[in-house]
């Protein structure tokens, strides 16, 4: 296995970039158990241990690139990063910007509501006078202005910031993804309460980005994600990362993300 290279550019605001034997992928270290960094501040979770075996598929040595989820893209687009694995959900309006390569994971979403909200399905979401926290450049953020148009949208750039807010009674409810619902629900259950029915038409797909114009090297990651799937790679990061989690998703039949 060829050693895998792991810089976190983060003094100065300067960046790596890529030569032929390297592979630096884009991520949002936030995001618990897929993106997030260990004690001593070394990246892991799902989607390090991806970009590592991407890596090795494709002959090159990955740099991790930590930075915030809304300067991902742009990141990819500029030549800073060349490719994106951050749980990044494929949409129409980052189509537009950026190719994705077959979904590796799917997931909808769900809500974090205060117990006084008064919010006992989605849909109560959807009047005049509830405030709903998102966090910014998020899926989230895009199907709050779609499905609850009444309501006040308070965008914030930190996951936390938001379950604060619905913690404390000054939002009505936080829109993401059902894990990290569940999760923060385990840790404000005096406060809050999770809603994880689905209320969107459609599942939200989760993919590689890389460029446009760079087809060649999106056909290697779709025969990597073919290939990774085939040898039970994603079986076994749910085990390693997921098992409480996937359990209970089981329990309450909710959509698990490799499933």
């Amino acid at each position: 296995m060829k050693k895998v290279l792991i810089f976190l550019m983060l003094v100065l605001g300067t960046f790596t970039f890529a030569t032929d034997g390297t592979l630096v992928v884009g991520m949002e270290l936030a995001y618990p158990p897929f993106e997030m960094s260990d004690q001593n501040g070394k990246p892991t979770g799902i989607s390090v241990d991806m970009a590592y075996a991407l890596g090795e598929y494709l002959g090159k040595d990955v740099i991790i690139e930590d930075m915030a989820y809304g300067g991902l893209i742009p990141a990819l687009k500029t030549k800073k990063v060349d490719v994106v694995i951050s749980s990044m959900s494929v949409t129409e309006e980052r189509k537009k910007s950026v190719n994705f390569s077959k979904p590796y994971a799917k997931s909808y979403l769900g809500m974090l509501v205060n117990k006084n909200s008064g919010i006992v399905t989605q849909m109560d979401l959807n009047k005049k006078g509830k405030k709903v926290a998102v966090k910014k450049g998020t899926s989230g953020h895009t199907v709050a202005e779609k499905y609850f148009p009444n309501a006040e949208i308070l965008v914030f750039d930190k996951e936390s910031a938001c379950v604060l807010e619905v913690s404390q009674g000054k939002v009505d409810a936080f829109i993401y993804d059902p894990l990290t619902i569940y999760r923060n629900w385990s840790r404000n259950k005096e406060t809050t309460n999770p809603l994880l029915e689905q209320f969107e038409t459609e599942s939200q797909p989760w993919a590689i980005a890389y460029r446009i114009g760079e087809e060649d090297l999106g056909a290697q990651i779709d025969e990597f994600i073919v290939e990774y799937k085939a040898n039970g790679g994603f079986d076994k990061l749910s085990e390693k990362y997921l098992g409480e989690e996937k359990a209970f998703f089981k329990e309450k039949n909710v959509p698990f993300f490799f499933d």
